[in-house]
């Protein structure tokens, strides 16, 4: 596993914030599938490159044509996926807030027609072998019950349910064609960069980091650093294919989220959020679909594959995305 070049042609960081597109990365994995990624308190420490091709980019496709290299765009470079060897895309429209009619037209259209048309785009072009696009562990709807789910597990009834399924349908076409197609099923990511997590810390800082409603729903959370190894892991690893759930295997219930969270940052936890509360801010629909979603998802297949957790424990990735490591002697 040296330098493994990736062509992101639909690209958004996985946290809210930032963005690469048509840009060739490489990405040095340390060991096995990890790659140092951040550092205490969500630094940045990855070593992040612009591969130049070797050759001149054709016409209509170099950086000064970004628009059009953009796979979503409805006229995307003709030889767009030439040249690289697999296409990564992470884009997509918030879930976070309420779910108006216009908010919810926004979250399937930024997912399903632009990975459609960015699999029509690899099946034209003779280069690509791989498309690691992202999923979400929303495919199993809003409350999964008390019993560990895997890969297996049928879709849900739910509106991201419905989404999501019609988002990893949308590779569909390149899977058709021979290409190795994961779907990279993302549970709740911890960084301190951003995120839930950003948001949960300015909760808990100001004393009102309580459980919310009865803290029984199941949190299945990944952190970011193993969130990206398993991206990694998905590019090089010709055994992974289909569905992959990219979530931590301890999952915990939203109460021992909280509870640890205190404990990290120090600050008392005793006044819950009463779910009705909640829905003044994010809606019902936003209360049901997300902050109150109860899943407890397995990572079977990066299990079975022999993938090494950087932080499997809720407290390590915490102690490390916030910057509150105990002291080495």
């Amino acid at each position: 596993n040296t330098n493994v070049p990736i062509t992101q042609a639909v690209a958004q960081s996985i946290l809210a914030g930032g963005a690469v597109t048509g840009a060739t990365q490489a990405l040095t994995p340390t060991a096995q599938n990890q790659a140092p990624i951040s550092g205490p308190g969500g630094a940045p420490t990855i070593q992040q490159a612009l591969a130049p091709k070797k050759a001149a980019a054709p016409a209509g496709t170099g950086p000064s044509s970004a628009p059009n290299r953009t796979p979503g765009h409805p006229h995307p470079a003709p030889r767009i996926c030439e040249g690289v060897d697999a296409v990564v895309p992470l884009a997509g429209a918030s879930i976070a807030g309420r779910f108006p009619d216009a908010h919810r037209q926004a979250i399937v259209a930024s997912r399903a027609e632009p990975t459609r048309r960015l699999a029509g785009a690899l099946v034209r072009a003779d280069a690509p072998r791989a498309l690691i696009c992202a999923s979400a562990i929303g495919f199993y709807g809003t409350d999964t019950g008390d019993e560990p789910l895997d890969e297996g597990a049928p879709r849900g009834d739910s509106f991201l349910a419905d989404v999501v399924g019609r988002w990893e349908a949308a590779t569909d076409p390149a899977r058709e064609a021979g290409l190795r197609v994961v779907t990279v099923r993302t549970g709740d990511v911890l960084s301190g960069r951003g995120g839930m997590l950003r948001l949960l810390r300015r909760v808990c800082l100001s004393g009102l980091g309580g459980r919310v409603g009865d803290g029984s729903q199941w949190l299945s959370w990944i952190d970011v650093d193993d969130l990206t190894d398993a991206y990694t892991r998905a590019l090089v690893d010709p055994g992974l294919e289909g569905p992959v759930n990219a979530v931590a295997p301890e999952p915990v219930r939203n109460r021992e989220l909280t509870a640890t969270l205190a404990r990290v940052l120090r600050r008392p936890a005793r006044v819950p959020v009463p779910t009705r509360a909640l829905g003044l801010v994010v809606g019902a629909d936003g209360v049901r679909e997300v902050a109150c979603a109860s899943q407890r998802i397995r990572p079977a297949r990066l299990e079975a594959a022999g993938f090494s957790f950087r932080r499997p424990a809720l407290e390590a990735s915490l102690r490390h995305q916030l910057g509150r490591e105990p002291a080495r002697p």
